[in-house]
């Protein structure tokens, strides 16, 4: 089941994205930047446990940001990844939203669901305002896909 999170899912969203980045296969997360942002996530529940997640971050009037999607390795493999993307999606489309863009290590799996691999530089110089602050800057190595809806 996909759902809004809450407060009180921030630990186990940090636990995933965590795990993740422990593996250099995404970015940490802390859990300020968690508790602020906590009305952008959804959360993948399967019997009373947080199992996925992800986030989308409106950056701007016709540009927001499919971050920190985390599936627990568990989880994998049964389009839990994929329901919570389209969940995000669906939110943009919602919000009036045209474009959708994610940053990942992961671009084949974006790729899949309609994303078009781009240079970051086509991005907003805005959405550089989280990276700027990251300790991989600017070589992180993830790339940047985008889709419209």
């Amino acid at each position: 089941m996909i759902r809004k999170a809450k407060i009180a899912d921030v630990k186990d969203i940090q636990r995933l994205v965590n795990s993740f980045a422990a593996k250099n296969a995404m970015l940490p997360r802390a859990l300020s930047t968690i508790y602020e942002n906590i009305r952008d996530f959804y959360v993948a529940d399967e019997d009373g446990r947080v199992v996925g997640c992800c986030a989308l971050h409106v950056t701007w009037g016709d540009l927001a940001e499919v971050k920190s999607l985390a599936v627990d390795e568990s989880t994998q493999g049964k389009g839990c990844g994929r329901v919570l993307v389209e969940t995000c999606l669906q939110d943009a489309r919602d919000l009036g939203i045209p474009k959708v863009f994610a940053l990942t290590y992961v671009p084949g799996f974006f790729e899949k669901l309609g994303f078009k691999l781009v240079d970051k530089a086509t991005l907003p110089h805005k959405i550089w305002s989280e990276c700027i602050n990251c300790p991989k800057f600017p070589d992180c190595g993830e790339e940047a896909v985008t889709i419209k809806l």
